[in-house]
């Protein structure tokens, strides 16, 4: 049976009486909900980005990896495009790398340790030999309709525990039709003594993606069978592994590794699914235009710090931060159903470096 408030018996006692008393009342506007929305769960320590009621990515920060990371990708029409190992069950995935989760964002010399390969599959012996990035706090979580904004804090730790970096992230989700992005801005800071990331090929910003978005291969490996245990394949199968790369100067395939470009673009197709995965430098960054690191095996990484590798000794830069001095990278990535003309990657990178 239905509850009359107070005000309610009150109108019905004077209507009783042959009284009328007309009320006036004021609408509360109801709040709708954002179509981009970040949702946390501690538990799992992860935020899950949500846009227009499906999963784009998560952050995560779980123990058993030595970075936080963004994990999943997936594409506007669903499909997830990140390798799933070592983080998840699969059936014929390379198990190569097992630092190489999702999207990170790390280098390998920070005053002569490896913040790039540092997993669980290092043995102990060896560990005194690569830092960990630890996630601190979530800073801020806002929803939008144009976009949702993650802001978080991590630090760059040595293997006993003293921080040489603070670093301040904030991702820039947008999302809308056939093309999604993330901006990811990082801070670093250096703080318990200057800090030397020493010219390296393993850095900066990684993605990597799955056997589809790979670039054919016929050289023997280790994949995962149908029982998700590692196994070894001679001969490899390329049914369905179509990845291409291009770069802005029209480079392509593994020609684009070594190469200064302000972006490049990894293209393919997963059935009927055409799919474009690309990423933008930007022309504050140091070390600008950045070199990149694209693998035919699935990494896929832009690493403006590691000139003398890619230069072949020509260049050197050995970039420092003396104790208290911090730097800004800015990185666009876009995820794509369809293509992404060149023109259009052209236009994306000049407005992103605009800002």
């Amino acid at each position: 049976m239905k509850q009359i408030g107070a005000m309610g018996l009150i109108a019905l006692f004077f209507s009783c009486k042959g009284e009328t008393k007309k009320q006036e009342t004021t609408a509360m506007p109801q709040e709708t909900e954002k179509r981009i929305q970040l949702v946390s769960n501690e538990a799992d320590k992860m935020v899950e980005v949500m846009i227009d009621g499906k999963l784009f990515t998560s952050y995560r920060y779980p123990d058993n990896i030595k970075k936080p990371v963004l994990y999943p990708l997936v594409t506007p029409a669903g499909t997830k495009i990140t390798r799933k190992f070592p983080l998840e069950p699969s059936t014929g995935e390379r198990v190569d790398h097992p630092h190489h989760v999702g999207v990170w964002f790390n280098y390998g010399d920070v005053n002569g340790l490896d913040f790039w390969n540092n997993s669980d599959s290092i043995i102990v012996e060896d560990r005194d030999k690569y830092g960990t990035i630890v996630h601190k706090t979530i800073e801020a979580v806002e929803d939008g309709d144009e976009q949702g904004v993650l802001r978080v804090k991590m630090d760059w730790n040595t293997p006993g525990g003293t921080t040489l970096i603070e670093e301040k992230t904030t991702f820039v989700f947008k999302g809308e039709g056939s093309v999604y992005s993330i901006d990811r801005m990082t801070t670093l800071t250096a703080i318990a003594e200057d800090v030397l990331f020493k010219d390296n090929k393993e850095g900066m910003l990684g993605i990597r993606v799955t056997r589809a978005l790979e670039l054919p291969s016929d050289k023997p490996t280790i994949f995962t069978d149908a029982n998700g245990n590692p196994t070894p394949v001679a001969v490899l199968d390329n049914e369905g592994v179509n990845g291409n790369y291009i770069n802005a100067e029209g480079v392509e395939g593994l020609d684009t590794w070594g190469k200064r470009s302000n972006w490049v673009n990894l293209y393919s197709h997963i059935g009927d699914e055409k799919i474009a995965l690309a990423i933008l430098d930007h022309k504050s960054n140091v070390g600008y235009p950045t070199y990149w690191h694209s693998r035919g095996y699935g990494l896929f990484a832009a690493n403006p710090l590691g000139q003398a590798v890619f230069s072949d000794g020509k260049e050197e830069l050995n970039f420092q931060l003396k104790k208290g001095e911090s730097t800004t990278f800015k990185h666009r990535i876009v995820v794509a159903n369809g293509e992404l003309a060149p023109q259009d990657l052209n236009a994306m990178f000049e407005a992103f470096s605009a800002q």
